[in-house]
């Protein structure tokens, strides 16, 4: 486009006779036509030009889902966040249930493993009603 522009400006100059562009030959004037038509073939040939269409139509889907969202109510961002900090609590509840567990499992087996024996006071009541039993 900038070729173009200024190729225009060149032939303006030239048929209004104002220098130095007047004393110049005509094939300096129009050469920005040429320079532009050697960029649309490369843009075209490189896929450039297709690239950028590509990137405008996404950013338009990109600013029609937005105003979607926001004529919905729907935050994304807000979302998004919201969301990760409720997965990192579940892994913290989950990290600290897990050591509960543990524990518990442990405890088990301590008292699964350990032996009672009957002549020893294990320091719990076997009374129903509460009552301590009197020592012999």
């Amino acid at each position: 486009m900038v070729f173009i522009v200024i190729g225009l400006l060149l032939i303006g100059l030239k048929l209004a006779d104002i220098a130095p562009v007047a004393a110049w030959a005509w094939w300096w004037v129009l050469s920005p036509f040429a320079l532009a038509v050697a960029w649309w073939a490369y843009a075209d040939g490189s896929g450039l030009t297709k690239r950028r269409e590509m990137d405008k139509l996404e950013d338009k889907k990109k600013e029609r889902r937005q105003k979607a969202m926001d004529a919905l109510g729907i935050d994304r961002n807000r979302q998004h966040r919201e969301d990760a900090a409720e997965r990192a609590r579940r892994v913290a509840a989950n990290r600290v249930e897990s050591a509960r567990t543990e524990k518990r499992e442990k405890n088990d087996k301590v008292v699964r493993d350990s032996v009672f024996d009957s002549r020893h006071n294990s320091g719990f009541d076997d009374s129903m009603d509460g009552a301590s039993k009197k020592k012999r």
